[in-house]
């Protein structure tokens, strides 16, 4: 289940550089660029507002948006943004142009369900090795996020990524190892002393 795509309006720049992006910022608009796809890049501005409210809304980097410049509708899909840390809201977004049949890699995040149901009951504590996976997928099939499935997982069990279902036409980047997503590990008190072998993090 990907997220449905929206629309943000923007406007194409003729200048661009340090003194046009901040009067740009001034009016309450961000500098951003459009790349890829062969094509040469474009510069445009978007409303700040628009895309901080996206980004809050999560999901901003999985979900394929459609930018309106000028008139002129492009697919795309977010591939990095900067904030500012102190005042928190967005300086500069570079989107990716994608097509129906565009491959991208994305950062999904891993949800982990049926804790109750696996040593974690009795417990057992789950150390989470990898919060999300960068995964090679479709552009109009990126996944929100993959589930691990942990019922029936016992201390000591190392969860990878060859026990993740994932969806049609995605893979992961990562094809030299079968790794490690997250292991169950006895507590620090300890429920006994041989589950603690062999699961200290990821192997080689």
């Amino acid at each position: 289940m990907s997220h449905a795509s929206y629309e943000l309006k923007a406007v194409a720049r003729e200048r661009v550089g340090k003194g046009s992006s901040r009067e740009l910022r001034r009016n309450g608009l961000i500098p951003a660029v459009i790349y890829g796809d062969k094509q040469a890049p474009i510069a445009i501005s978007l409303d700040t507002n628009e895309v901080t409210k996206r980004i809050h809304a999560g999901g901003f980097m999985t979900t394929v948006a459609v930018i309106n410049v000028d008139g002129e509708k492009i697919n795309v899909l977010p591939k990095d943004y900067q904030r500012d840390p102190v005042r928190d809201f967005t300086m500069h977004v570079d989107f990716l142009r994608v097509s129906a049949d565009s491959k991208v890699t994305v950062e999904v995040p891993v949800h982990f369900i049926n804790e109750e149901k696996s040593a974690i009951k009795i417990g057992g504590v789950l150390n989470i090795v990898r919060h999300t996976v960068e995964l090679h997928c479709p552009a109009n099939g990126i996944p929100e996020s993959i589930t691990v499935d942990l019922a029936g997982h016992k201390i000591g069990d190392s969860i990878h990524i060859s026990h993740v279902k994932l969806p049609a036409r995605v893979s992961p980047v990562i094809t030299d190892r079968d790794f490690t997503i997250a292991t169950i590990v006895a507590p620090a008190g300890g429920l006994s002393e041989e589950s603690e072998a062999g699961t200290e993090g990821e192997e080689a």
